[in-house]
């Protein structure tokens, strides 16, 4: 199939929100940020020739100094917090989690206190207080305390729920095949993943679509989807790339 013949779903998907005068919001996510790298460094170059803002969830136990040197240029980067030092503690026959119920509430909860104490330090202009927790899982009796430990939203992956305790800003399309060759996956795939996302929105929904990213794994062909998938929506009427803490505003 060719490259046109792949992104034509999303064209038409676009073409029908801009003629009913509809617009859908999308948000870009980056797992896994720890220090200054060259992959970084291509997705901080990408994202901003197309002015797209970026929200970096950076591991705090094992970050410092010299990631917060090279962000201070940045100005459509917010930092977001990982987990605390992204280390499963589940079972061996569990789904990996960092933040599950395998150890005491406190205890994890004083590791999320001191992630975002240690990013809010770090980054004092780009801190946005929003919790990714790794592997996207997270003990739902940790939910209910997050608020009094500053935060304001957390963000895993799939549809928000309703949930009173805290707010929800979810990933919706992650570009990687974590099951299969850990590379990226089929760009036809990604592309109706997408335009599924944004019929539903069409059709009444108003979460704002998230796309998730993993720079320090991606293939030639993860790099290539980012940026077609870039140069697609930038003229376009029908979405707009918004930033994590105007969503949460």
């Amino acid at each position: 199939m060719s490259d046109s013949a792949i992104w034509r779903p999303l064209r038409d998907e676009l073409l029908r929100f801009a003629a009913a005068g509809r617009t859908a919001n999308l948000w870009l996510r980056d797992d896994d940020a720890i220090e200054p790298t060259a992959p970084l460094d291509r997705l901080l170059d990408l994202t901003g020739n197309f002015a797209v803002p970026l929200a970096l969830a950076v591991i705090p136990a094992v970050t410092g100094e010299a990631l917060a040197m090279r962000l201070q240029r940045e100005n459509r980067v917010a930092v977001i917090v990982h987990g605390w030092t992204h280390d499963n503690h589940a079972a061996d026959d569990r789904k990996k989690q960092e933040l599950g119920p395998e150890r005491p509430g406190p205890v994890v909860l004083a590791e999320l206190k001191a992630g975002f104490d240690k990013l809010k330090r770090l980054y004092p202009r780009q801190f946005t207080p929003v919790l990714v927790p790794p592997w996207n899982r997270i003990a739902p009796t940790l939910l209910p305390s997050l608020g009094d430990l500053g935060y304001r939203a957390v963000s895993v992956y799939g549809q928000s729920s309703a949930m009173s305790s805290i707010a929800l800003v979810n990933s919706h399309v992650d570009i990687m095949n974590w099951h299969g060759v850990r590379g990226c996956r089929p760009h036809a795939e990604l592309v109706a993943n997408l335009v599924t996302e944004l019929a539903n929105r069409f059709d009444g929904g108003s979460e704002p679509i998230g796309v998730l990213t993993h720079h320090l794994v991606h293939d030639a062909a993860a790099w290539d989807f980012i940026a077609q998938l870039f140069e697609e929506t930038k003229d376009s009427s029908a979405v707009g790339w918004r930033g994590i803490a105007e969503l949460l505003n």
